[in-house]
């Protein structure tokens, strides 16, 4: 028997042993760092520090891409298609998607947690420390909840610590270079294009069990389609903001906490549920998640902002 199947029966066996106790706590964990976390970067674009904002999202939506990308690349089966003793805790298996690896949301708390650490480890240690600990809980989360194997937490994190150094760097040179942003954002529509014609012209398993599809590539590749369009908006947001709308974040601005959580809502509302009752219904899943979430970020980025300079400046 694999080694990594082993350590997931042990910890079903730890489960089931204390009743699911502890099955929530961990789902809590793993619902924050992709529900509540992915939020954070626009506040503290909107509200705090714009350039770090922009290395929060540079973060994310790259690591959004690249873990699609690497998923739909190995097409790694959930353990429970491996082995049928794997029984995953409560809703997990339906809430888990796409294909096993690397884990996408130990990327996604990478992305979230790991940047907080970057920026604010000579600040604040304490919340480095607490951000790194997060970390830590969502990966062993995933492996508890039966929805991912440790080579899949493992390799999630470390791509994403990756992304984190190379954020850092670009960020460096295109504080001194102004210029190279603009061919970054070229090269970045360039690897979206090419992401999205070779996650669709890429052959994929088609196993079948007593008739039955075992996975189906087609619902595989939605998040993938959502990371390249959250990508591209990203790209395109940054653009029109820097040469048209020069966000400055008004610092004082009474109404500016006031706005910056009316855009929170606004996003939370949109990618909960105007994506699944417009964009998806008119598009399709594919090009419905997209288009929405193209949209968001460059509603998030450019558009946004322009309401918040015009309305919380003008009361200090």
């Amino acid at each position: 028997m694999n080694i990594d199947i082993q350590y997931l029966l042990f910890l079903q066996e730890i489960r089931n042993a204390t009743g699911g106790i502890f099955d929530e706590i961990f789902n809590m964990i793993s619902k924050i760092a992709v529900d509540i976390m992915p939020i954070l970067p626009f506040l503290i674009y909107w509200a705090v520090n714009k350039n770090w904002g922009y290395r929060f999202m540079g973060t994310l939506w790259g690591g959004e891409i690249l873990n699609g990308t690497i998923k739909l690349s190995v097409c790694a089966y959930r353990p429970w298609i491996r082995d049928a003793r794997i029984e995953p805790a409560g809703d997990s298996k339906v809430a888990a998607t796409g294909y096993s690896f690397p884990s996408g949301h130990t990327m996604c708390a990478t992305a979230t947690y790991g940047s907080v650490v970057a920026w604010q480890h000579k600040r604040r240690k304490w919340l480095a420390v607490f951000c790194g600990i997060m970390i830590l809980l969502t990966g062993f989360s995933r492996n508890f909840l039966g929805v991912h194997t440790p080579q899949d937490v493992i390799v999630g994190f470390t791509e994403t610590v990756i992304i984190i150094l190379i954020a850092g760097t670009i960020q460096k040179k295109t504080a001194t270079n102004p210029a190279f942003a603009d061919k970054l954002t070229i090269a970045g529509v360039i690897l979206v294009i090419a992401v999205l014609i070779y996650i669709t012209v890429k052959p994929y398993p088609m196993d079948y069990v007593n008739g039955e599809l075992l996975v189906d590539p087609q619902k595989m590749m939605n998040d993938t389609f959502k990371a390249a369009g959250g990508f591209l908006g990203l790209l395109i947001g940054s653009y029109a903001e820097r040469h048209y709308v020069k966000y400055k974040i008004p610092v004082g601005a009474e109404l500016l906490p006031a706005m910056a959580c009316v855009g929170t809502a606004i996003l939370f509302i949109w990618t909960q549920y105007l994506t699944t009752v417009t964009f998806k219904v008119w598009f399709g899943a594919h090009w419905g998640n997209f288009i929405s979430y193209m949209l968001m970020m460059i509603f998030a980025v450019a558009v946004y902002p322009i309401f918040i300079m015009k309305y919380a400046s003008n009361k200090k």
